[in-house]
């Protein structure tokens, strides 16, 4: 028996690849994902993993997330603390609470993120290239350097930039950071 989550992910992939014209096979070549395996999602014959739809989302030009807000129908007004979603990488010290996550009727979604003291966090391609980033500085100091140019950002300090390359936060030994994040899609 198909999941309504299922059913739903397979409307919006076959109409994301409709919405560009794409075949099957244009779509497997854009993300790396069999021809076979594209039919059988998009007729909810089976539900992806979530390297899939890393995959899918990317070739779509858009965010992991942003793909699955597109199943959403509408979106709420208000985001209470309790229900904004927390992931924390233990390894490199990047926490990031989704304060307002992405919707399909709207462009952009919040991240607060905090990076302990000493962590050098390197994200080596970007999940969209060109997705328009603005990150707004609340406390500590950061080193940026997002496509090979360098930032040092205090409190207050914005950096606005459309990601193409790597991009690298790194902090001293005794300060860590707390910043805003808006990534805009589209």
């Amino acid at each position: 028996m198909k999941s309504e989550l299922t059913v739903r992910l397979a409307a919006r992939l076959s109409a994301l690849r409709a919405a560009r014209g794409w075949t099957l096979d244009q779509l497997a070549a854009a993300s790396g994902v069999s021809r076979a395996a594209l039919s059988r999602l998009e007729n909810a014959e089976v539900s992806p993993s979530a390297d899939v739809l890393y995959r899918l989302s990317a070739a779509h030009e858009m965010t992991l997330s942003r793909l699955m807000s597109l199943m959403e129908d509408g979106f709420a007004a208000q985001v209470r603390r309790d229900d904004q979603a927390l992931w924390r990488d233990g390894e490199t010290g990047l926490s990031r609470r989704i304060v307002s996550p992405a919707a399909p009727a709207l462009a952009g979604e919040v991240i607060e993120c905090k990076i302990t003291p000493g962590t050098h966090w390197v994200q080596e391609a970007p999940e969209v290239p060109g997705q328009e980033h603005h990150l707004v500085m609340l406390t500590g100091y950061m080193h940026a350097v997002v496509d090979g140019e360098a930032h040092y950002l205090a409190p207050g300090d914005t950096l606005r930039y459309r990601e193409h390359g790597e991009t690298r936060f790194v902090t001293a030994k005794g300060q860590g950071a707390k910043f805003m994040m808006c990534r805009i899609s589209g």
